[in-house]
């Protein structure tokens, strides 16, 4: 299994995961172009996914997803509130529910319900019976359960979203501040270093860093206090950018293959 990044931000998400011939697209906040664009420096056409997985209705998370999943006939798979948040009609989508398991190709999902200011969000499990990799981004506060499904992972691509300094120093109003920082809103780099002390990393190898601001965050604060929170760890330890994205990430260890 391997995955990568073709952006991590606010100003848009999406994150390839790939296992034998299946590839799923989790989110899609880029327009179509971008997106095109994003996914052939990754290697890749639209015509190679399997599916496209939406967490969320936030602008960043679903900017393009009716438009490349109508060009490419693409099935779209979100739960029932998330689509009744995005109220289009023209949009078919297949309704997943919260912590129940389904099979798209060669993956066996899991979408995990976690706490963020969205109709019905959730986030990703991804397991090919052998290795195990979790997407956890847009998550206010870390819960038990979440702890509880994100142990024993191979991989995770972790959102460390801001610096509770630099929010309170920043340019955001007083309301955006308290939205950003509340049990709905995002991760803090010490939430998220948290939570990789909470959970069970005898398996984990592979962390990626995601969603960090642009405008409470930098990413070598963020490296600084997961690596400290990581320390003795022998993994990798890789940061998700907004432009460039992240290149392919085998997370089984063994050399990557081309995509065909």
């Amino acid at each position: 299994m391997r995955y990568c990044s073709l952006g991590s931000g606010s100003k848009g998400n999406a994150t390839v995961v790939e296992y034998g011939r299946t590839r799923v697209l989790v989110d899609c906040g880029f327009s179509l172009r971008a997106t095109e664009q994003r996914l052939a420096a990754a290697g890749l056409n639209a015509r190679q996914l399997s599916a496209i997985l939406v967490t969320h209705e936030h602008s960043d998370h679903i900017n393009g997803v009716q438009r490349l999943a109508r060009r490419y006939q693409l099935p779209v798979y979100m739960t029932a509130g998330t689509g009744r948040a995005i109220a289009d009609a023209d949009l078919a989508y297949e309704r997943i529910q919260l912590d129940c398991g389904f099979a798209i190709g060669d993956l066996q999902v899991l979408p995990v319900a976690v706490p963020h200011d969205a109709r019905e969000p959730c986030q990703f499990i991804f397991d090919n019976g052998q290795h195990r990799f979790g997407i956890l981004t847009d998550v206010g506060t870390i819960t038990p359960w979440i702890i509880e499904r994100y142990s024993g992972l191979d991989g995770l691509f972790l959102e460390a979203n801001y610096d509770p300094q630099m929010l309170a120093e920043g340019p955001y109003p007083p309301s955006l501040r308290a939205r950003v920082a509340g049990d709905l809103g995002h991760l803090s780099n010490q939430q998220a270093a948290g939570l990789l002390q909470a959970i069970d990393r005898t398996k984990l190898k592979h962390v990626a860093i995601a969603h960090i601001s642009e405008k409470n965050n930098r990413p070598d604060l963020a490296m600084g206090e997961l690596s400290r929170a990581l320390q003795g760890w022998s993994g990798d330890l890789h940061l998700a950018e907004q432009n460039q994205g992240l290149p392919w990430q085998d997370i089984t260890g063994q050399p990557l293959t081309l995509c065909v």
